[in-house]
């Protein structure tokens, strides 16, 4: 609603909308009193002056009467341009819908998953497209800059262009239209009258925006600049040993194939060096232009930084075959550990139409079932690590203004190299500008440059080229609806021959007792003078090192033959069991390709092997077993430091000032189960001696540094330093900190309120994205930390995002948080409690609930 006619008076008050357009529309001509209720809103404070003008506006908005809570489209017939379908809704809010096309089902997906979870589908959309600040102001600006110069649109184009003419692209297309109809009948969801503005219709290409999007958060890393930075900053020498590539211990996921069927990959002539030294590391032997990296790019590295993933990404998965289970069936387990908000990133629908019924989550945005089961089958998936981005930096000649003399101001530096030398010649970097509306002051323009390699990105003068395997075109969403019509795991694995974008680690099941594990998607084989060479650095893009051959970005019909071969990813079929928990995929030695430039820490790994042995020696593992797997809550890291902590103290100096407090904490700790249980005080001394011995082991030598904690190493490398590491200054140091750490931890568990870790380890932490206390879910006690296989990472709203276990007589399921996004919803934080306890929910494929919508044939839209 742009025009005068379509304002509004509540109370007196003017409240013009304005339509969020997919070219840019804003809501900057909201008026300054309704522009301050936002800022009072968001900013969570009110001043005086602003509380009389908007009293009437805020009655709208009261949570229990106002009349912007009415947000569920009142009709209860649809008309659809795909034919009937019919929308049943359970008592946890999951739409089951029924149809006989599966066009039809999936416009119904699309108005069932809008009606639920409108506003945070247009949110996610405007974060992709760099179109935040149109509506929150300049607050977003360095967000809209980032995704424009990235060409994610661009992307999700190409790969709108590749699915397009598929069946899969043809779901998109009804599921697309379902989103706009549901956009249409209104009402909206209060958090758009919040900001002022409405959304606009939804695309395909919004769709295709939000895999980019998954993608991006699974696989979009800078890990290979903060090395180079941390190797200027602490040396190679110390870098190298506080940040090893390749963790060790003997928990891979692939382990010895002695007892399972052999590995599928065969060996290959890309062959590239393993990691030699004592730490696993390879050499590292920098470029010409990496050496020339100064101080100077540290606000270009922690600006790219804040774009990456949050702490904590991250996820579990396992499957035991039939041999070693009571019941003589293939179990399967997932837990993602995505980021935890309000409401959940995930969303659980239920669709049988067309010959297939299958129940899970997808993402908002996306019709198909993600992680879920079928009638036959259930698959999952987990990060794998793999390294799928490279940066590049040149020698760069010339100059031109950032603005393109369109008179605005851009975003970033005022001018930008024109040319870079590529290999023997100067090419001009492809340049255009794109204007960025704010909704609380004058547009700006950001200056778009691509290379060779790809987007180029800036920060006060310094720039890279950016290589990613998302930015090509994918057939990823072809793979993702085939997995919903597969008999078994061999029709899994040859529908995951389409995932050929960002890798993930695919498990499955099905109801004859096979399994299966493949590593999905596209790797590089980096190649310099067209040897193949390892990623884990930053490429001297003029010198034409670490190039992929025939990649191209934003291609819609990518050449691959420059990444592994699908034969030769990771894979196992019909294991007897495997796990994943984001350690190590392979043993490099055996593995002929460098995967990746660093792991997660392999605490869960480890832990979850040990269980699974345990359970297979005995081969009577039951659905059961599988929720006591996902709910441990031992924590490695305790394992491993709790001991170092307790001899500290006992040989301690006998004039030292270790006091009986410290002695006591020492005592609790040692007789200490090593589980992160909600009402044990031990788990709260440990989480608390654990801040405070990373803080005291790294911070003083990385505040020298000039680096934050955001550059400190990992809790393994924490954990694994010697007495007499180089790291410490004097001999005796380390035993020294760890007392003081105890000594302080137990001063400040004696001194504060809380008297147990589930005190402290809340659900509090997940939010809405307006953090305001009516949006906000529920506080819980859980169990549980980032080093146990239950996770939960309250520092980084991080965590199991979804818990599912299967076989298939039986399956359970649980959401953090409820299906339904809205906050007066009796069902908008219905799970959480159940999530928090380690409950499930039963997840089965009968059609349940009341009938919500009809939708019936209609006209075209």
């Amino acid at each position: 609603m742009t025009d005068a006619d379509d304002a509004r008076t509540i109370d007196g008050v003017r409240t013009d909308t304005v339509s969020a357009r997919t070219d840019g529309g804003d809501a900057r001509d909201l008026p300054a009193t309704r522009r301050g209720l936002i800022a009072a809103i968001v900013g969570g404070t009110a001043s005086l002056g602003l509380i009389e003008p908007v009293a009437g506006y805020l009655r709208a908005f009261s949570p229990l009467s106002g009349s912007a809570w009415r947000t569920d489209a009142g009709r209860r017939t649809v008309s659809s341009p795909y034919g009937e379908a019919t929308v049943r809704v359970d008592g946890d809010g999951v739409p089951h819908v029924t149809a006989d096309e599966e066009a039809a089902a999936m416009f119904a997906v699309g108005y069932a998953q809008a009606n639920d979870r409108l506003f945070q589908l247009d949110l996610q959309r405007r974060v992709m497209r760099g179109q935040l600040s149109a509506v929150v102001g300049e607050a977003t600006l360095e967000s809209d800059a980032f995704n424009r110069r990235m060409g994610f649109v661009r992307a999700a184009e190409a790969t709108w262009e590749r699915v397009r003419d598929t069946d899969a692209g043809a779901a998109v297309a009804a599921y697309a239209d379902g989103v706009s109809a549901r956009i249409d009948d209104g009402p909206l969801p209060p958090e758009f009258g919040l900001l002022g503005y409405d959304p606009s219709p939804w695309t395909p290409v919004d769709t295709m925006l939000m895999e980019k999007q998954i993608a991006w958060t699974l696989t979009g890393s800078f890990r290979s600049l903060r090395r180079a930075l941390l190797r200027e900053r602490l040396g190679e020498e110390t870098a190298t040993r506080l940040f090893p590539r390749r963790y060790d211990h003997e928990s891979p996921i692939l382990r010895s194939a002695a007892n399972d069927a052999e590995p599928t990959h065969t060996a290959s002539r890309a062959t590239v060096p393993a990691p030699a030294t004592a730490h696993g590391d390879t050499e590292h032997r920098a470029g010409p232009r990496e050496r020339r990296l100064g101080v100077e790019d540290e606000p270009l590295v922690s600006w790219l930084s804040g774009f990456e993933s949050r702490p904590g990404i991250g996820s579990n998965s396992w499957v035991v075959s039939g041999e070693h289970t009571a019941s003589g069936d293939a179990l399967l387990a997932n837990d993602p550990h995505l980021a935890l908000q309000a409401p959940p990133l995930w969303y659980e629908q239920h669709v049988d139409a067309a010959g297939m019924s299958t129940r899970g989550v997808t993402f908002p945005g996306v019709p198909f079932v993600v992680i879920g089961a079928s009638d036959t089958c259930s698959w999952g998936f987990t990060n794998p690590g793999t390294d799928q981005l490279d940066c590049y930096t040149y020698e760069t000649r010339g100059e031109r203004a950032a603005a393109g003399g369109t008179g605005l101001d851009p975003v970033g530096s005022s001018t930008v190299p024109r040319e870079y030398r590529y290999g023997a010649e100067w090419r001009e970097f492809g340049f255009q500008t794109e204007r960025i509306r704010v909704a609380d002051g004058p547009d700006r323009v950001v200056p778009v440059r691509t290379s060779v390699h790809g987007p180029v990105l800036e920060r006060e003068g310094r720039e890279v080229g950016v290589s990613w395997v998302g930015l090509a075109g994918s057939a990823v969403t072809t793979a993702i609806r085939a997995f919903a019509f597969a008999d078994d795991v061999d029709g899994i694995e040859d529908a995951s021959r389409a995932f050929d974008g960002f890798s993930q680690c695919l498990v499955a099941a099905d109801s004859d007792g096979g399994t299966l594990f493949r590593v999905t998607g596209r790797v590089p084989i980096r190649r310099t003078d067209g040897e193949p060479v390892r990623g884990d650095r930053v490429h001297d893009g003029s010198a034409r090192e670490g190039e992929w051959p025939g990649f191209e970005p934003y291609a819609s019909d990518p050449d691959w033959s420059g990444t592994i071969p699908f034969a030769e990813m990771p894979a196992r079929s019909n294991p007897d069991a495997l796990g994943t928990a984001n350690q190590r995929l392979v043993d490099d030695a055996a593995y002929p390709y460098y995967l990746s430039e660093g792991y997660s820490e392999p605490w869960r790994g480890i832990r979850l092997w040990a269980l699974l042995d345990e359970g297979v020696a005995d081969s009577d593992l039951t659905l059961d077993d599988m929720r006591r797997l996902q709910r441990d809550i031992v924590d490695g890291r305790a394992e491993r430091l709790v001991p170092l902590v307790v001899d500290a103290v006992a040989d301690a100096p006998a004039d030292g000032d270790v006091n009986d407090a410290t002695r006591e904490a020492a005592a609790t700790l040692d007789d200490w189960d090593r589980e992160m249980t909600r009402d044990s005080r031990a788990a709260l001394l440990f989480d608390r001696f654990l801040e405070t011995y990373r803080e005291r082991v790294w911070g003083p030598g990385f505040t020298e540094a000039d680096l934050d904690e955001g550059y400190w190493p990992s809790d393994w490398t924490l954990a694994g330093l010697g007495p007499d590491d180089p790291w410490f200054d004097e001999p005796g140091d380390r035993g020294r900190l760890l007392r003081e750490s105890l000594a302080a931890a137990a001063e400040r568990v004696d001194g504060e309120a809380a008297s147990t870790y589930g005190d402290v380890n809340t659900t509090a932490a997940i939010r809405h994205p307006f953090d305001q206390g009516f949006l906000n879910y529920p506080s819980y006690p859980t169990d549980g930390s980032p080093g146990t296989l239950f996770n939960y990472r309250r520092r980084s709203a991080a965590g199991s995002s979804w818990r599912m276990v299967w076989s298939p007589e039986s399956a359970a399921a649980i959401l953090p948080g409820g299906n339904d996004g809205h906050p007066l919803s009796s069902r908008y934080a219905d799970q959480l409690r159940r999530w928090a306890d380690g409950e499930y929910k039963p997840l089965d494929l009968a059609v349940a609930g009341d009938v919500r919508r009809r939708f019936v044939g209609g006209g075209e839209r």
